[in-house]
């Protein structure tokens, strides 16, 4: 269908589905009659984007996690379907909260400052960071599986260079994860994983989540140095923030 007919179905704008074209999250690639046109895969992957959208999901990460070879339609939707469900129910409970607020306002009731703010949650999107963690995890294992398919001679540089970018990544604990001299370091270590993975800025973001999370990761990240494993988590997530506005 034509873009315009695509708009009206969907019920976004027509200029919202150019913007999504011209930043590369959804261009259709069949033409009719000279006109670029969406098929079904396309619409297909329009309700993808606008489910996450509807989740509160940046344009960047929902761009990252399509193009993802990780990404799983189904798991996203189970994912999706959990998230709806529990906004439902914040929002049940915000509509409540305004409903007895009126009554307050007419005299017919006196309320609580907890009661007043029932049900707003401005903090970080829980399912975003699911989103980050699981398939930042399948990230780690095709790492992990391309590195075990290397010579043992390769192989073996390859955790050389590891050891020793950590060792210099930890002299930088007492400055600071966000200070230049952090940054450029953890900019080699995002270089160092694609060139034996793919990492999105998302997904390496939910590598350095994981690392504290994971009492393994926690545990072999530590010998660096107390605290290494927040230090790295969280000049991951500074790195991975600056290269996804670079995409907004």
């Amino acid at each position: 269908m034509y873009i315009k007919e695509a708009a009206e179905l969907s019920g976004v704008s027509v200029r919202t589905l150019h913007h999504y074209d011209d930043i590369g999250l959804l261009s259709p690639k069949t033409e009719y009659q000279g006109y670029r046109v969406y098929d079904q895969e396309d619409l297909i992957q329009l309700q993808q984007i606008l489910f996450f959208r509807e989740l509160d999901f940046s344009l960047s990460h929902i761009k990252e996690l399509l193009e993802s070879p990780q990404f799983d339609r189904n798991q996203a939707l189970e994912l999706q379907r959990k998230a709806l469900l529990e906004k439902r129910e914040r929002l049940n409970q915000m509509i409540k909260t305004i409903d007895e607020t009126i009554l307050e306002n007419k005299g017919v009731r006196t309320m609580s400052n907890k009661e007043r703010f029932a049900g707003f949650d401005f903090s970080k999107n829980p399912y975003e960071q699911e989103a980050i963690d699981r398939w930042g995890q399948e990230a780690v294992n095709d790492v992990k599986a391309n590195t075990e398919q290397l010579p043992d001679k390769e192989r073996k540089s390859l955790e050389r260079d590891l050891n020793e970018l950590f060792q210099e990544l930890a002299k930088h604990i007492e400055n600071g994860s966000g200070s230049m001299a952090a940054q450029q370091a953890i900019a080699r270590w995002y270089q160092y994983l694609n060139k034996i993975g793919n990492y999105s800025p998302q997904a390496f973001k939910g590598l350095g989540e994981m690392y504290v999370a994971d009492p393994r990761f926690l545990e072999n990240m530590d010998q660096y140095g107390e605290g290494f494993a927040e230090f790295m988590r969280e000049a991951m997530a500074i790195y991975a923030e600056t290269l996804e506005k670079t995409v907004e």
